[in-house]
């Protein structure tokens, strides 16, 4: 199986230093940007009653949420190319906090879907991509580790927010309880204060058309080099080539790209809404809602433990040629869960599920990513996150309500997981099987291209040998015309 793609990056971070400080600040901008959507479920059964709405129609709050954080990462990416990640965290903050606090005043379920859904989750798309770009800048050696460190922000905050949450409710309701996560979600904007500009020596950069592109070194910001090297490149005219400029459109040819693409799509139809409706399906159980919302605290400190331990056992030498594999184990695995859920009994049933669920998601989150890298590679990573967070938006978006719709259907919440567990364990299949060929596809490329040198390189011998033999016959003939010249001069 082909190796792991290589990463090029043109200069050394530093790998350390004011680097722990940026993980710190990652980690705080992360674990709200995935915990924030997931934790304001506590408040779903309440928001419902009070405004007479169907299930489908409160699972709309956190899918706008979700898909706007999703769909807005391609304009975050611009921003932070453009003004870098401090200043897009701390306005991402600002954008949350605004929208939960004037999602607190609001009257009708379409002012939550604008202030909560759009406006906080534009904000945490804000707050999401600076934060894994900015790891990347300051770590290269010690990358996993700094990137495991900052992913577990995520189940960290989801145990801290699922208990905080109820106790908000309990004592100042929905209305205040939202008033208050305006406040604290504004600690986005300590964590991108933290996020200071790079600055780092450069060495030379070679394009891989052009060759050699920047020379020397000098102090300056990753960001300027990126932009001047950009400026030396040739331009190219048209929408197309204008698009290029922000936004790498090949990557649609790349096969190993569309398989992940096709099965993160059908993936994302079940991936959320399991989350969504954990604490309301086990409220329908009858379990009290502090033990319901503890299910989630049970989920996030399992998922808190997979991440970093999936990251160490997918960089074994074991699993690493087969991560791919790895990864469309971690999918199947999620829809096996969902599955068995409706046939476990009791609340013990549902903790069982909680933990297995956890280890799941953590697998998956922790996988999806690196998969993503494996594939492309370094230089196109940032395009290739952009590309497909837009498709993913839309099963983002969609997937809840569905969900949602099954329950008012069926007045049961089992069918929404069997659902959701079919989906996941489709799509798992489905990158199984598909990058089994696409794996035997890579070899039999690489084995042609193999024979196709080894034949190039032979004509080129064959080539060479001719002219020399040409040369050869071309120096006899000289010498004789020359011997000849010699004979009828002496005679």
């Amino acid at each position: 199986m082909p190796p792991a793609t290589t990463t090029n990056l043109g200069y050394t971070p530093p790998d350390g230093g004011w680097g722990w400080a940026v993980v710190f600040g990652s980690f705080i901008s992360i674990g709200f940007s995935y915990a924030f959507p997931k934790s304001l479920t506590i408040y779903f059964k309440e928001i419902q009653e009070y405004f007479s709405i169907s299930y489908s129609e409160i699972a709309w709050v956190s899918s706008i949420m979700l898909a706007t954080m999703y769909a807005g990462g391609p304009v975050s990416s611009i921003l932070v190319n453009r003004y870098g990640s401090r200043p897009v965290v701390m306005i991402g903050g600002l954008m949350v906090g605004v929208g939960m606090v004037s999602a607190a005043f609001g009257t009708t379920i379409i002012h939550l879907y604008l202030c909560v859904g759009v406006i906080g989750g534009l904000g945490l798309a804000f707050n999401l991509q600076p934060a894994l770009t900015i790891i990347g800048k300051y770590f290269l050696v010690k990358r996993p580790m700094a990137n495991g460190l900052a992913m577990a922000g995520s189940p960290v905050f989801l145990c801290t927010l699922a208990p905080l949450n109820q106790f908000l409710f309990d004592s100042f309701g929905w209305r205040g309880s939202f008033f208050i996560l305006g406040a604290i979600v504004l600690n986005c904007c300590v964590a991108g204060a933290l996020m200071r500009p790079i600055k780092i020596k450069t060495k030379p950069l070679v394009s891989q058309s052009a060759g050699e592109v920047g020379k020397g070194e000098g102090e300056t910001d990753p960001q300027v080099a990126g932009l001047l090297n950009g400026k030396q490149s040739p331009k190219r005219t048209g929408c197309a080539a204008r698009v290029n400029e922000f936004i790498d459109l090949s990557l649609f040819k790349h096969r190993g790209y569309r398989i992940y693409l096709v099965g993160n799509v059908v993936m994302f139809f079940g991936f959320f809404a399991p989350v969504v409706f954990l604490a309301p399906y086990a409220k329908h159980q009858g379990i009290d809602e502090y033990s319901a919302a503890f299910l989630l605290s049970i989920f996030a400190l399992v998922d808190m433990v997979a991440r970093p331990g999936t990251g160490l056992v997918a960089n074994t030498k074991w699993i690493r040629p087969r991560i791919q594999y790895f990864f469309s184990f971690s999918v199947a695995y999620n829809g096996v869960c969902h599955l068995a859920l409706p046939l476990l009994p009791g609340y013990t049933g549902l903790v069982v599920y909680a933990v297995f669920f956890g280890l799941a998601f953590g697998m998956v989150c922790a996988l999806l990513f690196e998969v993503l890298m494996d594939l492309v590679g370094a230089q196109r990573f940032s395009s290739a996150v952009g590309l497909a967070t837009i498709l993913e938006c839309g099963p983002v978006l969609l997937g809840p309500p569905i969900s949602g719709a099954l329950v008012d259907i069926f007045m049961d919440y089992k069918y929404m997981y069997y659902a959701c567990g079919v989906m996941m364990l489709v799509a798992g299949l489905f990158l199984f099987i598909m990058n089994f060929f696409n794996y035997r596809w890579l070899e039999q490329e690489d084995q042609e291209k193999k024979k196709h040198e080894e034949v190039q390189i032979g004509s080129a011998k064959e080539l060479s040998a001719i002219e020399k033999a040409t040369d050869a016959e071309h120096s006899i003939k000289l010498s004789q015309e020359q011997l000849t010249d010699s004979e009828s001069k002496e005679t």
